[in-house]
């Protein structure tokens, strides 16, 4: 069993979460059962599948729920431009949260890769 909390792509999901909270806070109110609700699902997903996965018996499981993260963080970066594309924020807010979104995804499909790789060598 692995040990979630040490994981930085935890840890960065985590970060990802709190700021998509303080973005989607100034949502006008009639988003707040459409796109904020879809976008704070997506950003709880990411750190929660990630959590979920490491607490499986095998490196197969842990795979899995890397790649329901990542799909998670994909709807995320989508959500968000639709967000800034409605002027819900602006230009900078998205491009700041893109760019670690992009390395957080970079690095939830490095371990996945690691992980498959170790199970198709074992």
């Amino acid at each position: 069993m692995r040990n979630f909390r040490d994981y930085d792509i935890w840890i960065d999901a985590m970060d990802i979460v709190d700021k998509t909270y303080i973005l989607v806070d100034r949502f006008p109110v009639k988003e707040q059962f459409s796109l904020s609700s879809q976008i704070t699902r997506s950003a709880v997903s990411i750190p929660s599948n990630i959590a979920e996965g490491a607490g499986r018996n095998t490196g197969k499981d842990f795979a899995r729920f890397l790649d329901f993260s990542l799909g998670s963080a994909y709807e995320l970066e989508t959500q968000l431009i639709i967000a800034e594309k409605r002027k819900y924020i602006n230009q900078n807010e998205l491009n700041t949260i893109i760019q670690e979104l992009i390395s957080l995804q970079k690095r939830i499909s490095g371990l996945r890769k690691s992980l498959v790789k170790k199970r198709i060598e074992n």
